[in-house]
């Protein structure tokens, strides 16, 4: 029993890792655009503040508590739409006490169960907390409390969008180390477990298109 399901999802892992890597190069589009909402978060931000003591200097008002809230919200777009792109560069903050002396297989097993039992099943349990929240706030057009404030439906419907994202490349995370720990791929020892990944996915592939190439 164990090893027909063993010998299917080998089967099925090529095209598995294809939808990874169509995943990871979408994320990768979205990180990279986010980067350049960093730069713009920094000026707004560095007029705020720059502006506030300026304008208190010649007597006039410089800033307002819209620029302060676009400094927000471009925060939340960055932090929000950012934790995919950084879970698939595996820059997330880790208490790495034990997991760095693991073997790669194990490494990967571990970043599976953790993928698979915590990190999709809590992004699932915040979609779920937060959208008759998101809807309510849609209904009735919520805006800042601030004077000149900005809307806030739309930034709050960033969490189940953010969450969604974060799910789909949890499911590419949890089919690259799938691969690794039923074998289809070796991870090189020198590398991190992420570089690693890709490095044998993309040789994996070359491997058996010629194998398909000497078939014909």
């Amino acid at each position: 029993m164990y090893q027909s399901i063993q010998q299917w999802i080998l089967r099925q892992l090529p095209q598995w890792l294809r939808l990874s890597r169509a995943i990871d190069r979408c994320n990768d589009w979205l990180g990279r655009g986010i980067c350049w909402l960093v730069m713009v978060m920094l000026v707004v931000g560095s007029w705020n503040v720059v502006g506030r003591y300026l304008g208190r200097m010649i007597g006039q008002n410089l800033t307002s508590n819209t620029s302060i809230e676009v400094q927000w919200h471009l925060f939340d777009l960055v932090f929000m739409l950012g934790a995919a792109y950084t879970l698939q560069r595996d820059n997330h903050v880790r208490v790495d006490v034990f997991y760095k002396n693991w073997s790669p297989r194990g490494q990967a097993l571990a970043n599976l169960i953790g993928t698979v039992c915590f990190l999709i099943p809590f992004s699932v349990l915040v979609i779920i907390a937060t959208w008759q929240w998101t809807i309510n706030s849609w209904s009735v057009g919520e805006l800042s409390p601030d004077p000149g404030g900005l809307p806030r439906f739309p930034i709050k419907s960033l969490i189940i969008i953010s969450f969604s994202i974060l799910i789909i490349q949890g499911i590419s995370e949890a089919i690259k180390h799938l691969a690794i720990v039923v074998g289809l791929v070796i991870p090189n020892q020198s590398m991190t477990i992420q570089q690693s990944e890709m490095t044998a996915i993309t040789s994996g592939d070359s491997g058996n298109s010629g194998d398909r190439d000497g078939g014909l």
